[in-house]
């Protein structure tokens, strides 16, 4: 399990771009204008549903003026009026519905293509990226990076232009039917209260920032410890993960009430502008009508319109905050797609061309970390249909030889060559396509073994699965099963045992059928009865193929046509088993070591 201390949520990546509306609109127009035809029927039908609602409070008033018996003595009941009312009453609700319809392919189809090119990127990603990522806080970060593209869609384009579109109409219409006043008191209304949000608003990103951080953090911490289930049950550490856990929700407890308390803050300030700017308008109104300036519809008039004016306006405070935590939320996602992948096609790269399997090493040079180096001269060649092992101590650079071959990183200094072609010259999906890798720690996919196995090649026909099933010694375990190979693995492949899913591995690998094979420690998880059956299954695998095994248990590699000694990086033996044991180096020091410690065990009457 990954240790991890009851520490706060680490500051926010510096490298994670801080985005303005310009940024986004930039992301978002390319979907916008793929469907341009819905998007102006949206628009459409948006004016159709503001126009509406602005002719309601006009209706009302005539409603109320027609029922006034001090301006009607004999009571006539406003017909048309009320059916344009209840036509407009209807039309907002109806044409505001349609908006949505219109407008939701929209914004599902750029959440979808957005998600999808983060998916993409994430895969092409290095290797280095994967191993230093936290999978549940990056899970967490997409999904609330999504949700907020499709908050911006929406509200950028239906809820802030068509608001400050319904203010200036309404501040046109008070002008004109009653008095410059109103207008100005709204105007002056509207931007105190612009001021105030987007003032206040900046303000409370930071604490914005903080929950989203926290909240991250403490997702990471319960996706790690439930991946790592096993390891709390073999520690009894369940009240040191619950207490862990327990800290981290504690910060994003603290995080939320700062959070909540500057909305608090905010809601109060915007509440109070409205609460003086409708008590003024409303004085002056009843006063118009005491002094017989206005009529009783026309008070309803204004009191309709200021209610309609002002409950989009606070939604205005509302989408603005939103569209901040939504900006924030996106951040961290379009972060992700502004990180460039380290190792990438040359400018000019070309198909690799496999015609023999030949594979060079020449002075190799590399480390993860400059002050450290890992390789230091290494040159070997691999000849074509060889099976050829690499064997030394823990730490001599023998997994790292495998992932530069599969170009998971780039050299410091050096080449490697397939049939004469420098890996780096060439596309890396042709590279991948010619290296097939049973890794020491096989994870599959929480699916069926058929399925697992299909992955090597989706496109695998029934029969060519079938055949790799058989070469990879799986028969007789898959009719054991009741549901055969449709049995389920397990999330990380955990209901199936360590041999069983080394020969799945196997069987994926054959279905692959890459010329060059790479077996990464294959069996060094396995017991000597599982471990026979592997190194079978590879012998046949490996026949007519160019392949390298890693091992550290040199019992494995003693048929190998040429074994190949690391130590702190460097090839210091390479020969046969037979020549390096009589050539008494290091090979054939820690062939005795190891076979003095296996005879150990065998006599150890306690194993």
């Amino acid at each position: 399990m990954r240790a991890m201390s009851a520490q706060p949520p680490p500051p926010k990546d510096p490298s994670v771009p801080r985005l303005h509306l310009g940024q986004v609109w930039g992301y978002l127009w390319p979907y916008l204008w793929e469907f341009r035809g819905r998007v102006l029927l949206a628009l459409l039908a948006l004016l159709a549903a503001k126009g509406a609602t602005l002719a309601m409070p006009w209706a009302l008033k005539h409603i109320i003026d027609g029922v006034d018996r001090n301006l009607q003595p004999e009571l006539v009941l406003p017909i048309a009026f009320l059916l344009l009312y209840g036509f407009f009453r209807f039309g907002g609700v109806f044409f505001g519905e349609l908006r949505d319809a219109l407008f939701s392919r929209v914004t599902e189809r750029a959440m979808r293509r957005i998600g999808l090119r983060v998916f993409e990127h994430l895969h092409q990603l290095e290797l280095n990226f994967h191993l230093s990522r936290q999978t549940g806080g990056i899970s967490r970060d997409i999904e609330r990076g999504t949700s907020g593209i499709n908050f911006l869609m929406r509200f950028m384009m239906f809820n802030i232009v068509p608001t400050l579109f319904e203010i200036l109409m309404v501040a046109v219409i008070f002008t004109l039917a009653f008095s410059v006043w109103y207008a100005l008191i709204i105007l002056v209304a509207v931007l105190i209260y612009v001021g105030f949000t987007v003032v206040v608003t900046e303000w409370r990103t930071r604490f914005v920032r903080a929950a989203n951080l926290a909240d991250s953090s403490t997702n990471t911490r319960a996706v790690d410890s439930l991946l790592n289930y096993e390891t709390v049950k073999y520690f009894n550490n369940e009240a040191y993960e619950a207490k862990t856990y327990d800290t981290f929700l504690a910060h994003w407890e603290n995080a939320k009430l700062k959070n909540r308390l500057t909305l608090l803050a905010l809601n109060s300030g915007q509440a109070l502008i409205i609460a003086l700017a409708m008590t003024a308008m409303m004085v002056m109104a009843a006063q118009a009508v005491i002094d017989r300036t206005m009529t009783l519809g026309d008070l309803a008039m204004i009191n309709a319109y200021l209610i309609q004016l002002f409950i989009p306006l606070n939604f205005l405070g509302f989408v603005y905050r939103e569209i901040r935590r939504a900006l924030t939320d996106l951040e961290n996602m379009l972060g992700l797609l502004s990180r460039e992948p380290q190792i990438r096609n040359a400018p000019e790269a070309k198909p690799l061309q496999v015609t023999e399997g030949r594979i060079e090493f020449d002075s190799v040079h590399f480390g993860y970390h400059a002050e450290r180096p890992i390789l230091q001269d290494l040159t070997f060649a691999i000849e074509p249909g060889q099976r050829v092992a690499l064997v030394g101590a823990s730490g001599a650079g023998k997994s790292t030889i495998a992932r530069l071959l599969y170009r998971f990183y780039d050299l410091d200094h050096g080449e490697i060559r397939i049939d004469g072609q420098n890996i780096r010259n060439v596309t890396l999906d042709s590279l991948r396509r010619a290296i097939a890798v049973v890794p020491q720690d096989t994870v599959l996919f929480n699916a069926s073994i058929r399925e697992n196995i299909a992955y090597g090649r989706p496109s695998a026909s029934d029969d060519d699965i079938e055949r790799a099933i058989d070469m990879a010694h799986l028969r007789r375990f898959i009719d054991a099963l009741p549901q055969g190979d449709k049995t389920l693995v397990g999330e990380r492949g955990l209901k199936v045992s360590g041999g069983e899913k080394q020969r799945i591995a196997i069987a994926r690998v054959l279905l692959k059928g890459a010329p060059i094979l790479l077996f990464d420690e294959a069996t060094s998880a396995l017991d000597s009865k599982a471990e026979a059956a592997i190194l079978t299954a590879m012998r046949a695998v490996s026949v007519g193929h160019t392949s390298l095994v890693i091992a550290h248990r040199l019992s494995t590699v003693v048929d190998a046509d040429r074994i190949l000694v690391l130590h702190q990086g460097r090839l210091v033996e390479q020969g046969s088993h037979p020549e390096l044991l009589r050539l008494g180096g290091r090979y054939a020091q820690l062939w005795h070591l190891q076979q003095s410690a296996s005879n150990k065990a065998a006599d150890d009457p306690a194993g």
